[in-house]
């Protein structure tokens, strides 16, 4: 059967991901919210927030919806796969997404970390601290050789890490997190990890509840705002698919090192878990270490490897949702794909919208992606810090970059920044 799909979220991975389905022989009629400028070109926006539940389900039952698509993180973490599930009238809606008690493998740093701790999964050493035994945690800080590494535990938009020099940096920013509030409810609890030196990349694993799982393309991303990595963490300032220096015998460890024990995990702790799961990589003299899960795909990694994958991915989302994975193959371009970030002046600290974004028409060798826009009287503005995710082909990561900062060169908006050194260390 043919799928009339809602894909839920506004960045530029819910506008990659639309752009996929929208090429699907499968897709009947596709539907974003509350969706961008960009998504507006090739489905339907609805204004209705991700946590918008009650709205949803009734946008689904609306315009007949089978299959819902969860891009960020807060809607699951928040449940709505339960929501959806829990109601009568909406249950027959395929999800793909895990429910809220899996998707703590992204929403509580120290769930995962005991999780990877039970099943074997290699990680960082650590250990977690709240108000109650914040002495200890200066105790842990002073057995650990710098730098220091601090995790707010619950969801913080990818800004809740700080990685410090100084010991008495770390003493103070421990007391900020837990006795002044400085990341919210985020971060009442704080994971203190030893500090794992090496080079990151992001695996990305199809999961459909019955042990099977399919791994897609791997991917890089650049998260500092400056050049050479340095600066403020940020979303993402651009990523390469796949990444040069995963090798065969890298690959192998990575599977069945990482992959497998955490699909075994998941299936042996019966979690509801039909979807993505991002499994964060830091790779130490050859051996892959887990930094993170998130439970969704990674944004800006969605705009490298979703348009590298040539399969129908109405067909991968099914059979996600069915627990029918094994019977489908995926088939990859060789190709390589690079994505720049164009973000908002001074972001991603506080920065202006409503600038107006033009030459979008003059890009003729890279996809754009829209994350951070929207359509004011047929004028395309900045709604968001990160803005436009400009992705390319080419037969190496030099090729790709070359045409998207290219393309880059076409398109402006007032106080416009980007990084010109992706892939700078590969």
């Amino acid at each position: 059967m043919n799928h009339r799909v809602l894909i839920v979220g506004s960045g530029g991975r819910e506008h990659a991901i639309a752009h996929k389905i929208a090429e699907s022989n499968r897709c009947e009629a596709l539907y974003v919210a509350p969706g961008n400028a960009g998504t507006t070109e090739i489905a339907l926006n609805l204004n209705i927030g991700v946590d918008q539940f009650t709205e949803l389900g009734q946008a689904c039952l609306e315009h007949n919806i089978t299959m819902l698509i969860v891009g960020p993180e807060v809607p699951l973490v928040k449940g709505i796969v339960d929501f959806f599930q829990n109601d009568p009238s909406l249950s027959s809606i395929l999800v793909v997404g895990p429910d809220a008690v899996a998707a703590q493998l992204e929403g509580s740093k120290d769930f995962a970390k005991a999780f990877m701790q039970k099943h074997g999964v290699p990680t960082a050493a650590y250990q977690t601290f709240t108000s109650e035994n914040i002495e200890e945690g200066y105790q842990f800080l002073e057995s650990l050789n710098p730098p220091y590494v601090l995790k707010a535990d619950g969801l913080a938009a990818g800004k809740g890490v700080l990685i410090l020099d100084k010991l008495a940096d770390a003493k103070n920013e421990l007391a900020q997190f837990l006795t002044h509030n400085s990341f919210g409810e985020a971060g009442q609890k704080v994971v203190i990890e030893e500090f794992l030196d090496g080079i990151e990349c992001s695996c990305f694993v199809l999961v459909d509840n019955t042990g099977s799982y399919q791994i897609l393309p791997l991917a890089k991303d650049y998260k500092r705002i400056g050049e050479g990595d340095t600066g403020l963490n940020t979303g993402g300032m651009g990523a390469i698919s796949p990444v040069p220096f995963v090798d065969d015998q890298l690959f192998e460890r990575i599977e069945n090192e990482v992959v497998k024990p955490t699909v075994n995990g998941v299936k042996a702790e019966n979690y509801n878990y039909k979807g993505i799961i991002f499994i964060g990589l830091m790779v130490v003299k050859g051996k892959p270490y887990v930094i993170e899960y998130n439970v969704r795909m990674g944004d800006p990694e969605t705009e490298v490897v979703f348009p590298r994958i040539e399969s129908d991915v109405v067909d991968l989302f099914e059979a996600i949702a069915q627990g029918a994975l094994s019977s489908v193959e995926i088939s990859i371009n060789p190709q390589t794909a690079a994505t720049v970030i164009a973000v908002s002046g001074g972001y991603p600290e506080s920065y202006e919208k409503n600038k107006k974004i033009k030459g979008l028409e003059q890009v003729t060798e890279s996809v754009v992606f829209h994350a951070g826009t929207t359509l004011k009287e047929g004028e395309v503005l900045t709604s968001g810090g990160r803005v436009l995710a400009l992705t390319s082909f080419g037969k190496d990561k030099d090729e790709a970059l070359a045409k998207s900062y290219n393309s880059l060169n076409q398109v402006k908006f007032d106080k416009m920044n980007y990084r010109k050194d992706i892939g700078f260390d590969l």
